[in-house]
């Protein structure tokens, strides 16, 4: 009786186990929105650090890791970091805000003014830009961190050299000092205000117009500041370490995204839970008590699922929106991201239970390669798929669902021998020494087939990089023969015949009555 009550329990934990893996597989679907919003805003440290943008496929003027470059001249030290803390602060600045931007649905971006082609501007250290990339009238910022101390930046902004910016551009300041110098002006004020009144009873006239002059001077400067949202500290620690300050700032954004996905996951593992519950407390399978239990339980571990696909997601949806790798970038775009933190859960999980002796070996690595190695083979056919059919998403999304089905088939074939209750030991170890040896040949075949593909793809890749090599010259030098030279490279490649090879060919035909091939 026992015994039955061990096998009954262990059955419906390895059901709630399944459940579990479709539910988190929902939670990762789920996720799709929060991870690309927030991938895309952690993306914008990733470019403001490396000082590349491979997705719009531009180069920042500096960049943080180039910066971190700079000379310093030891007599100097402190003074040249916090130079060139002022020059990280204007890339910490652009990204926080299109990190923002980004999160918030907004389309504007900031850009520097030297990203945007006009180099130490005068007036302007950022613009912002709409959709079509066209500056916004009015929108010119200028940042000025200077000064040791909130009263040496007050003093130099109502000083002469810096009246050229009121009234032009906003004037971002440091963080810590922003108040600072609000207060500041809001003492100064309130003394020139006392002194105009004793003027005004008095009837200096020279005293009423320099007083009222000084105040519309600081009430200027009040509208036109504004808090960076950098403080000084923050600046000089991204000139002294920028990989650990990008890190940082990309740890925040990706635990803001954990936690809008918990929220949501929440409410999914609870409903489902629920539901699970209720129809358990229906059939008289289970208590009150221990249906109350198992949703407190359910609903936790979905919120830390959610959470984990958020943060996690937004990670690597980041660093693969930026790769120079157009494959990878256009997967970036799908739910590959969550998908793979869903993916490492799982294996996870199947190595926990291995650990705890409650499966074995041949059972972990049967799971294992249903959760896990699916979604990696899954991927590994997305990107032969894309070379197979160059039409972008459509190839890597053919080579997925090929690829993730044939793993699924296999792993599930050989789950089902290991599972039958009535397989003998003789029989079971027999079919584990079929499968090892089956395992072997499919190593086997996949050194074979890797083999064939290097040299299949090796082959057209380099008669490509030819031919695109031959088109881009020919762009240069206008030289149309070159460039259709160049096209006939790649067609002939493919297998295709060509109807002309040079303009003068290509005119005779469109004379002609002679049909196009497609």
């Amino acid at each position: 009786m026992i015994k039955n009550k061990k096998k009954y329990y262990n059955k419906n934990k390895y059901r709630r186990g399944k459940n579990k893996s479709i539910e988190y597989s929902l939670q990762s679907k789920a996720a799709k929105d929060v991870v690309q919003r927030y991938g895309s805003a952690n993306k914008e440290y990733i470019v403001s650090y490396s000082g590349r943008d491979n997705e719009a496929n531009r180069n920042l003027k500096r960049g943080l890791k180039r910066i971190h470059r700079y000379k310093v001249n030891c007599k100097y030290y402190k003074e040249n970091i916090k130079q060139q803390a002022g020059f990280v602060a204007e890339e910490i600045y652009t990204a926080r805000e299109n990190s923002k931007r980004i999160i918030s649905g907004d389309k504007r971006r900031i850009r520097r003014t030297d990203d945007l082609g006009s180099v130490n501007d005068q007036l302007y250290d950022h613009f912002t830009i709409d959709t079509h990339g066209n500056i916004i009238v009015g929108s010119g910022e200028q940042m000025k961190f200077v000064g040791n101390n909130a009263k040496e930046l007050f003093d130099a902004l109502k000083s002469g050299k810096f009246r050229k910016y009121l009234g032009k551009a906003t004037i971002t300041v440091p963080s810590d000092y922003y108040e600072g110098v609000i207060s500041e002006i809001e003492e100064n004020l309130s003394r020139l205000e006392d002194w105009l009144k004793n003027a005004e009873k008095r009837g200096n006239k020279k005293l009423i117009e320099k007083y009222r002059n000084r105040i519309f001077l600081l009430k200027k400067i009040k509208t036109s500041i504004k808090d960076s949202g950098i403080t000084t500290k923050e600046a000089i620690l991204a000139r002294q370490h920028p990989l650990i300050f990008t890190i940082k700032d990309m740890t925040k954004i990706s635990h803001q995204a954990g936690m809008v996905q918990a929220k949501m996951g929440i409410s999914i593992s609870a409903a489902v839970s629920l539901i699970r519950n209720v129809v358990a407390l229906c059939k008289n399978k289970k208590k009150p008590i221990d249906a109350a239990k198992e949703l407190a339980v359910d609903t936790g571990e979905g919120a830390l699922v959610a959470y984990l696909n958020g943060f996690g997601g937004s990670f690597i949806k980041a660093g693969m929106q930026n790769s120079s790798n157009e494959i990878i970038r256009g997967v970036s775009k799908s739910n590959a991201p969550a998908m793979m933190v869903t993916s490492a859960i799982d294996v996870g999980k199947s190595l926990t239970r291995l650990c705890k002796g409650e499966i074995s070996i041949a059972e972990c690595l049967s799971e294992m390669g249903e959760k896990g190695t699916g979604y990696l083979n899954s991927a590994l056919f997305a990107t032969i798929g894309q070379m197979a059919i160059p039409v972008p998403i459509i190839g890597a999304m053919s080579g997925s669902i090929i690829g993730y089905t044939l793993n699924s088939i296999f792993y599930k074939e050989l789950k089902t021998a290991l599972k039958e209750a009535e397989i003998t030991r003789i029989q079971r170890i027999v079919i584990e020494q079929e499968c090892q040896a089956t395992i072997k040949q499919i190593n086997k075949y996949r050194e074979e087939m890797k083999i064939l593909s290097n040299v299949y793809f090796n082959d057209r890749i380099t008669t490509f990089n030819s031919a695109f090599s031959c088109m881009d010259k020919a762009f240069y030098s206008e030289d149309i023969d070159d460039f259709i030279m160049g096209a006939n490279m790649i067609t002939k490649k493919l297998g295709q015949e060509v109807q002309f090879s040079t303009m003068q060919e290509f005119n005779v035909l469109m004379r002609s009555e002679q049909m196009f091939n497609f």
